[in-house]
């Protein structure tokens, strides 16, 4: 069991100032993985008057020593592949096979990307007879989610030293270790007292004062679209910057003559890989209803054939929810669903053959869905992909845009212009066109209550800055 009795604040390892500690339920077994301090407001406080005192001096360092700073901490972070890869089987349950290459490799590859773009900051552009240039907004307060931990923490962090701001980071409370060992690596490297500083307790005590906190010029924050609102709310009276990445409901529109077979093969591991805990899962996959039956039986017989179980057997590929709450969350929604008159094609409450204790949910597929049903309209977060049939591709684009969501979408079609032709009409601020990879590069955010801002790319470098024009 990993234990921390301290948080890393103006580059020490001090007590916190709160009493509390909370333990970390590893949710394949039940078990404690890892045992935290929870801290309080002051604790807070103590971190934001960190990042603000050191903000002056590092805000005004060379992009050049910034970019190294990150290529350092990429370096440091290859050398604890191991140990944060643990993390996220013991404390997510996210299997073996999939946990470094989704959720840890990212944390050196995204730090290089900021690195690169670091030099940003020096360009200036002169407009008539103004100079325009770019400066660090100011400390920043990061609130991050228990999916996808690692990824999402650095895609916040890289750019904001790039950038050169201060920060204060909370980890989600079910997935806290790698913070922890992040601020290790910080250590390690020697980033200068101040710049990073992590602190952790309640998204409802330590969320709330670092939203509201009046030395925090930008928040954010990944999470749930409920809890965004409320970050949002607690960040208005100072006029902050909020950026906020927030929920999904995504469409997949696959058209009448695509490769039915890569399609919903790319479909059904898009929402199965994290076990459906992914915000831009594609679990609307929408079929031309010439195909659909056909589309339905492959949807079956792919989600049959993924392994459920311990992850950290490297033959599974679907491991527990990351709580047994949000077990019975997804429970529920599957109840709810074949209430409403969708037809269960896989799946359902029932564990998954072969095991009886943890928090496991089988692969599940819904066909005669409707989108005005729940399930259509509601982020699950489980491993629940619905199926939905359309007539003509205006209803397709149609269907897909009747959500408050807009985080992503995929098309699937005969060729590339096809898809892209379809892609442009959908109101999301992703789409994979014919099962095309991410990419780091590009950015990442979503249209309506998906959030606002971008992360990664240098549209996410922007987030962290503000622009000065000077007038001669």
């Amino acid at each position: 069991m990993r234990t921390y009795d301290k948080f890393y604040i103006n580059g020490q390892w001090v007590a916190p100032i709160g009493k509390g500690t909370s333990d970390v339920i590893n949710p394949a077994t039940g078990e404690i993985s890892a045992r935290v301090p929870y801290g309080n407001t002051e604790d807070v406080d103590a971190a934001v008057c960190a990042a603000r005192n050191a903000f002056d001096s590092w805000s005004r360092t060379s992009a050049a020593t910034r970019a190294e700073f990150l290529r350092k901490i990429a370096a440091e972070g290859e050398k604890r592949n191991a140990d944060l890869t643990q993390t996220i089987v013991d404390e997510l349950g996210m299997p073996i096979q999939n946990a470094a290459a989704f959720q840890v490799d990212p944390l050196a590859i995204i730090c290089e990307s900021f690195a690169d773009k670091a030099k940003h900051m020096e360009e200036q552009k002169e407009v008539g007879n103004s100079l325009i240039v770019s400066e660090p907004i100011g400390v920043c307060a990061m609130i991050n989610p228990w999916n996808y931990p690692i990824w999402q923490m650095i895609g916040k962090v890289a750019p904001a030293i790039a950038a050169g701001c201060t920060m204060v980071v909370k980890a989600a409370s079910q997935t806290p270790s790698h913070l922890f060992m992040f601020a290790e690596i910080c250590d390690a490297v020697g980033l200068p007292p101040g710049v990073f500083n992590m602190i952790h307790g309640s998204g409802k005590e330590i969320g709330a004062a670092l939203s509201s906190h009046p030395e925090v010029d930008l928040v954010t924050f990944t999470g749930s679209t409920a809890a965004g609102i409320q970050v949002s709310n607690m960040a208005a009276p100072d006029v902050k910057r909020v950026c906020l990445e927030l929920g999904g409901k995504s469409p997949f529109v696959i058209t009448e003559e695509a490769d039915l077979d890569a399609a919903v093969s790319f479909g059904v591991i898009d929402v199965m890989v994290n076990t459906g805990q992914t915000c831009n899962a594609l679990t609307r996959m929408i079929v031309h209803e010439s195909r659909y039956e056909e589309a339905v039986e492959l949807a079956k017989s792919k989600a049959e054939a993924l392994v459920v179980g311990d992850p950290a057997d490297p033959g599974v590929f679907v491991g527990p929810m990351s709580s047994a709450g949000q077990k019975q969350t997804v429970l529920d929604y599957i109840d709810q669903a074949t209430s409403d008159g969708a037809r269960l094609v896989t799946g359902g409450t029932n564990m998954p053959a072969g095991l009886t204790t943890g928090n496991y949910v089988a692969p599940t597929i819904f066909a005669d869905v409707t989108n005005d049903m729940t399930i259509a309209q509601e982020e699950v977060f489980g491993p629940v992909l619905v199926m939905i049939k359309y007539s003509d591709i205006d209803e397709a684009i149609n269907i897909a845009n009747d959500t408050p969501y807009g985080l992503a979408a995929g098309v699937w079609a005969g060729d590339k212009e096809k898809a892209t032709a379809i892609a442009r009409r959908i109101r999301a601020g992703q789409c994979a066109i014919n099962g095309g990879d991410p990419n780091h590069e590009a950015p990442f955010g979503g249209y309506k209550e998906s959030g606002n801002g971008r992360e990664f790319g240098v549209e996410g470098l922007h987030e962290y800055c503000e622009l000065k024009a000077m007038q001669y």
